[in-house]
This record gives C-alpha cells, sequence and structure tokens, in this order.
C-alpha cells in the first residue's frame, strides 16, 4: 500500500458536530478523496463521491427547511435566493474552513504536494460529502440539527439583513472589536492579459498573516482573503 500523510483524528470532528457515527465507516469515506482512492492497493475501498452527490440534495432540503422554519413571512423569491447563497462554493467554503475539514482528508500525494487540503472545490465536496454520510448513518432529524448548527453564523446574518458573502465587513467588525485593530490588504501580484488578469491578495492584521485569496478582481481576492482569516480567527 502507498504511504499517505495521514490526516487527524475523525473523532475529533464528531465531537465538534456533536454528533457520533454508529458506521464509522461512512464518516472516513467523506474524506476520502478519488485522488487518494485512486493510489490505494484495496479495491474495496470507496471515495466520497456518491456521499458527496446525496449530501448536496440533502443540504438543499435542510437548508430550504430551515429558512422556512426561520423567516416565516420570507417571500418564495427571498428564499430561494438566499438559500443559493447558503449552499453555494462560497457558503459552504465558509462552512467547511470553519470545521478545518481539510486536516481531516486522505487525499493522493499529487492532492497534497498542490495544496489540496485548501482547495475550495475539494473542501466543498468533503463538507457535502459528510452532510451525506450523516443522513445514511443517523436519517434527516440528525442531519437537520447538525446542518442547522453548521450553519447558524450564516443563517443569523440573514436575520440582521447582512450579506451573507460580504466578509470583508466581517473580518472589519470582528477584528475591531476582538483586537482593537483593522485588517490591511495588499496586493501580492496580478497575472494574465489585461483582458483576463487574475489578482493574488494577502490580508494581514496586526502585521501578522491571516489570510490569502485571489480572483478575477481585487474586490474578489481581497473576500477570499477576509473569508480564510475569518475562518481561522473565528476557530
Amino acid at each position: 500500500m502507498n504511504k499517505h500523510k495521514l490526516p487527524k483524528n475523525l473523532n475529533d470532528l464528531a465531537a465538534i458536530l456533536d454528533y457520533s457515527f454508529k458506521n464509522q465507516g461512512l464518516m472516513s469515506q467523506a474524506f476520502r478523496h478519488p485522488s487518494y482512492v485512486y493510489e490505494m492497493d484495496d479495491i474495496g475501498v470507496s471515495d466520497n463521491q456518491r456521499l458527496e452527490f446525496l449530501g448536496d440534495a440533502v443540504i438543499n432540503l435542510a437548508i430550504s427547511h430551515l429558512l422556512m422554519e426561520i423567516f416565516p413571512e420570507m417571500k418564495e423569491g427571498d428564499l430561494s435566493k438566499y438559500r443559493a447563497s447558503l449552499v453555494s462554493e462560497n457558503g459552504l467554503y465558509y462552512i467547511a474552513c470553519r470545521l478545518k475539514l481539510g486536516d481531516y482528508l486522505f487525499l493522493g500525494k499529487g492532492e497534497e504536494r498542490t495544496n489540496g487540503r485548501k482547495k475550495p472545490s475539494i473542501l466543498t465536496d468533503a463538507l457535502e460529502a459528510l452532510i451525506g454520510a450523516i443522513y445514511l448513518d443517523g436519517g434527516f432529524t440528525n442531519v437537520f440539527g447538525v446542518t442547522a448548527k453548521l450553519f447558524s453564523p450564516l443563517l443569523n446574518k440573514i436575520g440582521l439583513g447582512k450579506s451573507i458573502n460580504d466578509f470583508k465587513t466581517d473580518l472589519q467588525e470582528y477584528s475591531q472589536e476582538v483586537f482593537q485593530s483593522t485588517p490591511e490588504y495588499r496586493l501580492e501580484k496580478e497575472t494574465g492579459p489585461d483582458h483576463d488578469k487574475t489578482f493574488y491578495v494577502v490580508v494581514y492584521l496586526k502585521g501578522d498573516l491571516m489570510g490569502r485569496g485571489k480572483g478575477k478582481s481585487k474586490k474578489e481576492a481581497e473576500q477570499k482573503a477576509a473569508e480564510e482569516a475569518l475562518a481561522c480567527l473565528t476557530k
């Protein structure tokens, strides 16, 4: 069998979720990236893609239920808009970063080398797979409770009339309240032709590097950097 970097103990994550798996194999499967399974000698080991497929549907249902329950007067159009924001890659990535799901991933050596533990696509897939695993293991009542707990910060923002994806404002408010300081954003570099540039931004707080982000605009890159910094600080 090929040697891979061992992730953190999944029992640590179960304690954070306040959910104990009856079938530990399901929880492990949720964090097995296809690149890891591909390099394994054991053909009986499954990756997390099927659980991800299921979890995507379960999250949509649970979030729909939560929005209906928390905001009984909200119109259908607004419910759809907020659900789309919550289950977008940005929304799921925010939750995955808060949980530090990258620490629990089983990755192939290539993904390890290319910083796969921080890739939004891999982290959001793992979150969906985890939700799918909880659904299979404990049913909808349990997965609804876990989803409500995980998404409560974003649901609270909706209740306060704030934008779900305005991470720069959130970081500013948090850093001023906790550290009596404001974040500083620096453009690290930009690549590509003028019509298709990619911007790389870092954010510092009191001289310490707190997050990195990239995007097709400086604003998008700053939001990504603030999102990563918030996930680190609030954890």
